[in-house]
């Protein structure tokens, strides 16, 4: 009886928190609309080169034309993207390219990076580590902080996928104003054997030098190689530690049709769970991709959103 009744008290539960949900994302959706028709302004973008030891960081950094000293975002792409990142059909423009200005046309910059071994910055790409990436974002904030074009009192952060750890980290480590993750890897060495594959992660395990060399599958058929480093790298990071440590608003995006950070939206959720102080969660019918290769439509909603949220802190 008693386990009769427990149950019940969870599938409420369940019931209760789905429909508060849904709720949220509604009306989350259309003052995302309500942003994405108001008239944008001008954009102007540069190309930025910032030291960490002896490797370089390139980014590009998007300023609202006309602005005085605006909040800027940190944007931190995901595993194997670059700073423009996965590119949109229909468009000339990636997913954080076409982020960047619907943030700039509507008055905050941002600042988006490849982090060192990806796009343009210096580096192999076999060496990266979450924890080098982590340096990298901490890099960049810290290179925000003497920025005269912005304001450094208000540097937010957004990371999609692998870049949502990193975010979660920088959060930590960093005062951000606000922390947005899109789809953000919650339980790294889940995802990555789904992501490379469990021959690729228990052999990166199993390895005594980790110098050496794994070559993974990714689920779209690619295969990548990267240092046994960086499979270790993820047993001891742990974004959903590093998100508790952090007490400011978060906002936490996700897709019920991701099938490389799931099950969701759990995998989203469970930021909630631990994070203490204000929050918000949307969840779309979406893919992992966010539907780039279909159109814009999803990023869109997703960016204004996002905009929405970093606007009101």
């Amino acid at each position: 009886m008693l386990r009769k009744l427990l149950l019940s008290s969870f599938m409420l539960i369940a019931i209760v928190g789905s429909a508060i949900a849904e709720d949220a994302t509604a009306r989350l959706t259309e003052a995302a609309k309500a942003t994405l028709a108001r008239a944008p302004g001008e954009v102007v973008e540069t190309t930025v080169k910032i030291a960490r030891g002896k490797e370089t960081i390139v980014g590009t950094l998007a300023l609202p034309k006309g602005v005085a000293k605006p909040p800027v975002v940190l944007l931190l792409h995901g595993f194997t993207g670059k700073r423009d990142e996965l590119a949109i059909e229909g468009t000339k423009e990636g997913v954080y390219s076409r982020t960047a200005r619907i943030l700039a046309e509507r008055g905050l910059a941002s600042l988006r990076i490849d982090f060192v071994g990806s796009g343009e910055s210096s580096g192999k790409w076999e060496d990266t580590t979450t924890f080098s990436q982590i340096a990298d974002a901490i890099a960049a904030f810290d290179w925000l902080k003497t920025e005269t074009d912005i304001d450094p009192a208000k540097i937010h952060v957004i990371g999609w996928s692998l870049g949502g750890l990193v975010a979660s980290h920088l959060a930590a480590e960093r005062p951000v104003a606000s922390a947005t993750l899109w789809a953000a890897v919650a339980n790294p060495v889940f995802t990555f054997g789904v992501v490379l594959g469990k021959e690729a992660l228990d052999k990166a395990m199993a390895a005594k030098d980790p110098n050496e060399l794994i070559e993974g599958t990714l689920p779209w058929g690619a295969k990548t190689t990267l240092k046994a480093a960086f499979f270790q790298s993820l047993v001891v990071t742990d974004p959903v530690a590093a998100i508790a440590r952090y007490d400011g608003p978060l906002f936490v995006i996700v897709g019920t049709k991701d099938t490389v950070v799931t099950p969701q939206p759990q995998a989203g959720e469970i930021f909630l769970t631990y994070h203490e102080g204000e929050e918000s969660l949307m969840i779309l019918p979406t893919d992992h991709g966010f539907d780039a290769f279909t159109g814009p439509a999803t990023v869109d909603l997703m960016a204004a959103a996002s905009l929405d949220f970093i606007a009101a802190h």
